[in-house]
């Protein structure tokens, strides 16, 4: 490489674009695993730099487990730190591709799934669905003849605005919303904008799977925040952000997934506090805030927000229509110019049907009455599948609503093992590694009650039981 290849312009990242230079040649393979790399020494002469300029992003890929040492011999690469042989050979894939791990297991084909945080599709009004999707037809003759704008429908935005602010006491207007094709779309989107290689990123622990996914591609430094039935550690996190400065702190405050924990009204407020403070963003994803069992959880983290420090993602896929995929992104102006800029390069808006069809779905008075006998059919749900495992020696917090149970196992059962036999039953559900950015946790699984009917849902208990049952006496046995 010849010299002068550094950018001098800012001489204080100098480390950083050699990090970046050696962590491109080992994700595309050019290094191979536990293959030597350039000594300290050779890289600061090719680089023309001093050699502690080397050795500080050594010490970041170390960091972020890119690289190891050997004592007096150097630095080796990670093993799974580069790219899978084929995605090497295509050319267009980045350097931060990752696989989503979540989607591996949703593609599996099975009669009882307990990995799918859906809606069981029989709970929803099918009867009179068409009913709204004619009247949409009749109200806009046009709409299969029209692109929706980039930001979304205005009358949809106007009615979501409406109902944020009278509900949730929203500081909102209808320029500060951008509609989505789901959640997903959304956390993608705002992590494309926001975030970029080596900042750091605060995410609950266990978390999102595919949210782990999205912030590796971008070459986030992730660093865990524990989430407990009493919410977080507020001195961790504002430690956190005093040493690391994130960037953002991507959560799931009501009804989490995996684990089904809601955030006190509290620790809210106070972590709205921090973040002003350390101008860190919050991204709150808030998919599952109408499916409670008693009482309304607390309001958002955004109804505190007066800095401008929360973005706040709604998703109404999850138990409204799952087929329509509408999820809103609530923010102030300059994070909302960037978030347009960025959708507007990647489609020509959220298809103007869905969104058209949703305004009328789900603001029908038909439907705000469903979701009462919604939340009924989940919590019998929850208490039929509470009430299969109570005989086992499994350990669970009950939630208060949501999709999911969040469920220890004795140490002693291998779980990849447990998941390959239930996979030959018919059975899946979610390993708890993988919703952990350390992909650890894995005596955890996450098991949702929402996809299946109450039948299968207690003949799907029942088999992962005995499956259990007979790896757990293997294990005896060995």
């Amino acid at each position: 490489m010849k010299r002068g290849f550094l950018s001098h312009d800012h001489s204080d990242k100098l480390f950083e674009q050699i990090y970046d230079y050696i962590l491109e040649r080992i994700v595309r393979g050019e290094w191979k695993e536990h293959e030597k790399l350039p000594s300290v020494r050779t890289l600061a002469l090719e680089f023309n730099v001093h050699r502690l300029t080397v050795f500080k992003a050594y010490q970041l890929l170390k960091q972020n487990q890119k690289v190891y040492v050997k004592d007096k011999s150097g630095y080796y690469v990670q093993p799974g730190s580069s790219l899978p042989v084929e995605a090497r050979q295509d050319p267009i894939i980045t350097a931060y591709v990752q696989d989503s791990h979540l989607s591996e297991i949703h593609q599996v084909q099975a009669t009882y799934q307990f990995s799918k945080a859906l809606l069981e599709p029989n709970l929803l009004p099918n009867l009179y669905f068409s009913e709204y999707v004619k009247k949409v037809f009749d109200l806009y003759p046009k709409v299969l003849g029209t692109y929706s704008t980039t930001q979304g429908d205005l009358e949809l935005r106007e009615a979501l605005c409406h109902y944020f602010v009278h509900r949730f006491r929203f500081y909102l207007s209808a320029e500060e919303m951008l509609i989505t094709a789901g959640s997903q779309e959304a956390i993608d989107l705002t992590a494309r904008v926001l975030i970029k290689p080596r900042d750091v990123v605060l995410l609950e622990r266990p978390t999102y799977s595919p949210a782990i996914d999205v912030f590796r591609r971008q070459g986030a430094t992730i660093l865990p925040v524990e989430i407990t039935e009493n919410g977080y550690d507020l001195e961790q996190i504002e430690k956190l952000m005093q040493i690391h400065k994130p960037r953002l702190f991507y959560l799931n405050p009501t009804f989490h997934n995996p684990t089904g924990y809601t955030v006190p009204t509290e620790q809210r407020k106070r972590l709205v506090e921090l973040a002003a403070h350390y101008h860190c963003l919050l991204m709150e994803d808030d998919s599952y805030r109408d499916m409670y069992f008693g009482e309304e959880p607390p309001l958002p983290l955004f109804s505190y927000d007066t800095s401008g420090v929360v973005v706040y993602i709604r998703s109404f896929s999850k138990y409204i229509a799952p087929g329509l995929s509408i999820a809103s992104v609530s923010c102030r102006e300059p994070i909302m110019k960037l978030l347009l800029r960025a959708k507007s390069l990647s489609d020509s808006g959220t298809p103007f049907l869905n969104q058209k069809i949703f305004l009328h779905y789900f603001f029908s008075e038909r439907m705000q009455q469903h979701l009462e006998k919604l939340r009924i059919a989940l919590s019998v749900r929850k208490e039929l599948m509470e009430d299969e495992m109570r005989a086992t020696d499994w350990q669970w917090s009950s939630p208060a609503g949501g999709f999911n149970l969040w469920v220890k196992l004795p140490a002693t059962i291998g779980m990849e093992r447990l998941l390959g036999q239930c996979k030959e039953k018919s059975i899946t559900f979610v390993p708890g590694s993988i919703c952990d950015p350390q992909r650890e946790l894995k005596s955890w699984i996450r098991l949702s009650y929402s996809y299946m009917s109450e039948q299968q849902l207690r003949e799907g208990i029942r088999q992962l039981i005995r499956v259990y049952d007979a790896e757990k006496e293997r294990s005896r046995k060995r």
